[in-house]
């Protein structure tokens, strides 16, 4: 896709490529692949590496000694755990492996030394102990895992590559069932001599639609970018409840009630999410709070806890809590950014207009959280209160203003934004401001900012100009917000204020004129008041 045919998203804020590339070293497994790296790179004979089995993976004394030096010698899960970082090394590229190595580097090699006690094994593991290759540290990336001492640190934006590789394999990894569940698939596909032919697996014996899997993942760290993007407290740190993250994927829009079997299959995604979330966590890309595994053994309590979310919210922060938590971290923000921008989306991120023409930056405001849009500006007038030429923000200004004009239906919305750009904007702005204060669509604005400001000599508005700017402020809400509560005070306030307000209101020569008193008709409590606003809106659009 190309131009205006990529789908946009709404634009996020990030930290630096500095703060995202120590997040990234800081995740638990790029730490840990990173430490195995140093271990490897002390281990073999005169720094040859490490043994592996046919897949890169670690012999079975390898991978105690590995879990060993990460501390997990205690822990059930240390194998895995020391598993996934040790691959999470090779398929970052931070070990290399060499299958081609000859039987007797292989077999001399027996890996680091530990201080750590080696966790005690048994005949059942899993992985070999028949060395097929070597695997040892890419020298490129030796700055950042303890190499020579002329190698060069990576940079951040290098850091964050390597990461966002190892991040594919997992989510790969994550959108795959288990060996469990893909034996039933397999066991016709096992040849006499115990070989797999790859051709012969049956998918469909386990249910699993690999494109299905990657997408409902894909969906699922989407909608939290959505949530990321325009939900302030999300931003802010808060954490999404799973049952609403998986309502969001399958309820369809409008339903207002659940059926039974929506609501099943909701909890189906929500066991899903969590088995994914679990894999992810470790990355940096989400922080997540797991269902309580007590709710897998308690049939139906999945189905009843989103069943209240959807009908009003009836469990408290605890309850809640029991079916999941989770958001992006700004680590995961850039990755899951990453992997839309590789897919074509537009995937904005605040300060990425401050080089651009204020018609574009008006434009865009609107999407933008209340936060967002003040970084956004900001930057904005830092750029050109940095230009050497000119007056900055008097220029500035200008440009907002210039940009704001325009009777076509984004009209109010555009002055609206400048408004709220210009609201940033310091004294140096107001000769600007003053240029236009006899302008009809812009010198209302000029006078609000002015007075705001306590400037002196700012002369009153004309009845046309209040009632152009009345117009086109309702216009500028309506198309932002709808029709909130707060329009039928400002409505009511307007109507009392104003004796015959209707009378004069239609004849406002302003293009959304009809639309704006139809709505204050709509939102007014007084019958007859409302009467009169339609009234008034028919006669403005047969004028």
């Amino acid at each position: 896709m190309t131009g205006d045919d990529r789908p946009t998203m709404p634009p996020v804020r990030l930290p630096s490529d500095a703060e995202l590339a120590r997040d990234a070293l800081a995740a638990p497994l790029l730490a840990r692949a990173v430490e195995l790296t140093r271990w490897a790179r002390a281990g073999g004979p005169e720094g040859a590496g490490i043994p592996v089995g046919a897949g890169g993976e670690l012999l079975s004394e390898q991978l105690k000694q590995a879990a060993a030096h990460l501390g997990l010698a205690d822990g059930e899960d240390a194998p895995a755990l020391a598993a996934d970082a040790w691959n999470f090394a090779v398929d970052t590229g931070l070990l290399i492996i060499d299958e081609d190595a000859d039987d007797e580097a292989a077999g001399a090699g027996g890996g680091p030394s530990s201080d750590s006690p080696v966790p005690s094994g048994d005949d059942s593991s899993p992985f070999s102990d028949e060395p097929v290759g070597m695997a040892t540290p890419d020298e490129e990336l030796a700055g950042l895992t303890g190499g020579a001492a002329e190698a060069g640190t990576p940079s951040p934006a290098e850091i964050l590559e390597l990461w966002q590789d190892g991040l594919e394999t997992v989510l790969a990894d994550a959108a795959t069932p288990s060996f469990e569940e893909l034996l039933g698939g397999i066991e016709n596909a096992i040849g006499q001599d115990g070989e797999i032919d790859p051709n012969s697996i049956d998918l469909d014996a386990v249910d699993w639609n690999p494109e299905e899997e990657a997408d409902f993942l894909d969906s699922a760290l989407g909608n939290l970018y959505l949530l990321t993007a325009t939900d302030a407290a999300v931003a802010a740190g808060s954490m999404v409840p799973l049952p609403v993250l998986a309502a969001s994927m399958i309820v369809p829009e409008g339903m207002d009630e659940p059926t039974d079997e929506v609501l099943e299959e909701v909890s189906t995604a929500m066991m899903r999410l969590d088995e994914q979330f679990r894999m992810l966590e470790p990355t940096g890309l989400v922080e997540y709070q797991p269902v309580d595994e007590a709710l897998t053994r308690e049939a139906g309590e999945a189905e009843e806890a989103l069943e209240a979310e959807q009908l009003g919210g009836e469990l408290d922060d605890e309850d809640v809590s029991r079916y999941g938590m989770v958001r992006l971290t700004p680590l995961g923000l850039h990755g899951v950014r990453e992997r839309m921008r590789e897919a074509g989306l537009e995937v904005p991120a605040v300060g990425d207009l401050a080089g651009s023409g204020a018609d574009v930056l008006l434009a865009a405001l609107p999407v933008y959280t209340e936060d967002n849009a003040r970084s956004e500006i900001e930057t904005w007038l830092a750029e050109r209160a940095g230009r050497a030429e000119g007056d900055g923000a008097a220029d500035a200004a200008r440009e907002l203003l210039a940009a704001a004009r325009g009777g076509d239906e984004e009209g109010p919305v555009r002055r609206l934004a400048c408004q709220q750009a210009l609201s940033l904007a310091g004294p140096e702005a107001e000769p600007a401001l003053r240029e236009v204060l006899e302008d009809r669509q812009l010198g209302g604005l000029a006078r609000v900012w002015l007075a705001e400001r306590g400037a002196a000599d700012v002369p009153q508005p004309d009845e046309d100009m209040v009632f152009w700017l009345t117009v086109d402020t309702i216009a500028a809400q309506l198309a932002t917000a709808g029709e909130p509560e707060e329009l039928q005070d400002l409505v009511r306030g307007l109507v009392d204020q104003h004796a015959g307000f209707f009378d004069k209101a239609w004849r406002v020569d302003h293009p959304a004129t009809g639309e704006v008193l139809e709505a204050m008709g709509r939102v007014h409590p007084d019958k007859q008041v409302a009467k009169a606003a339609r009234k008034a809106a028919f006669k403005a659009r047969s004028r």
